[in-house]
């Protein structure tokens, strides 16, 4: 069809997260309903758009998108996946986000595409690309995107043991493991963006990597408590990022990224924590990553918060340019997220200021 009218076409995968976990506690004839009735939601939800959909195999659904660039695709699966997070479905709380996600991949027709399985298998690839960096996210296939961009900085050895710190979340908080990875790809793609150094640039990855550790020392109940927190299980929460640094400080061949582990809380404004730090007094790797955490943490499901769209989210960082977070950076980023993401319009506005 593209080929013959020249108008675009996007085609997704979308892949359910943790599926297998779901069937193997359940049995297959729960399973099945939960396929049923997530097919049933992205049915109704791609008729509204003249979109078609299929069951793809397993777990996994197609989508075809007519007259669809991938910016669009994009708005309309990240909607999907927030309404998907937002819409209860039987057992779900077992899951490691406590609802349904899934992983999605999205590729647009080119003219050197040649058949429809190739498109497909672009897809296919941004959906595993998506479910490898920490699941229940999308992502748009890039012939430029690098898929292994860590082994451009020689960092195998330094990322496989600092994955293999955060393994021990698995047993405790498999919510905290994803979003560190989740974290990490911002971190790849943000400082291509900034043109960081070799150096800068192997401190932010595995400081997105390990940010969050100290939460090893945070009891399971806090940190997986319904509703919001209470002051004493808040003050409780804040010392994770004292109690990663102690963590962090028993290598010594890890000191650079304490700074990271132990100020990505403070603000711009000097409201944060744990020293309430300001504007530039707070090094600029620590301010980087305060915008890629909290841009995650918005749109990825929590237990005491909705998700956020990316929209949503992007309003939120414009919204707190200047106090939570370094104007400049957030600028910067929300621009990276406009252009790898393909969001349309999301930063309209942003060269008249940030706030």
């Amino acid at each position: 069809i593209a080929r013959e009218t020249g108008q675009p076409l996007s085609v997704a995968i979308l892949d359910i997260d943790d599926f297998k976990k779901y069937n193997d506690l359940y049995g297959h004839l729960q399973g099945d309903q939960l396929l049923k009735k997530f097919g049933n939601l992205l049915k109704m939800e791609a008729e509204e758009n003249h979109f078609l959909v299929a069951r793809y195999g397993g777990e996994e659904f197609s989508l075809i998108m007519p007259n669809t660039p991938q910016s669009e695709a994009m708005t309309f699966l990240n909607q999907l996946r927030k309404k998907t997070n937002n819409t209860p479905f039987d057992g779900v709380q077992i899951l490691p986000y406590g609802c349904l996600s899934f992983s999605g991949g999205i590729a647009e027709w080119e003219k050197e595409t040649y058949d429809a399985s190739a498109l497909l298998n672009k897809a296919d690839m941004a959906a595993y690309n998506a479910k490898d960096q920490g699941k229940n996210m999308v992502r748009i296939y890039s012939h430029q995107s690098d898929y292994s961009a860590q082994q451009s900085l020689n960092l195998e050895n330094d990322i496989a043991e600092a994955e293999q710190q955060l393994k021990i979340f698995l047993s405790k908080d498999v919510y905290t493991y994803r979003h560190s990875k989740r974290v990490y790809q911002y971190a790849i793609d943000f400082s291509k963006k900034l043109q960081l150094n070799d150096q800068e640039r192997k401190t932010l990855m595995l400081g997105a990597l390990v940010h969050d550790i100290g939460k090893l020392e945070i009891p399971r109940e806090i940190l997986n408590k319904k509703g919001k927190l209470d002051p004493d299980e808040w003050a409780i929460m804040k010392k994770h990022v004292t109690w990663g640094k102690e963590i962090i400080s028993t290598d010594k061949t890890h000191s650079d990224l304490i700074p990271l582990v132990e100020l990505h809380h403070e603000r711009y404004d000097g409201n944060g924590y744990p020293y309430g730090l300001k504007g530039d007094n707070i090094p600029k790797l620590a301010r980087i990553l305060c915008i890629l955490d909290s841009f995650d943490a918005m749109t990825t499901e929590r237990p005491y918060q909705k998700t956020k769209s990316f929209e949503e989210a992007i309003e939120e960082l414009k919204n707190c340019a200047g106090t939570q977070f370094d104007p400049v950076l957030v600028a910067e980023f929300i621009n990276m997220i406009k252009v790898n993401y393909s969001l349309k319009d999301c930063v309209e506005g942003l060269n008249q200021g940030t706030g």
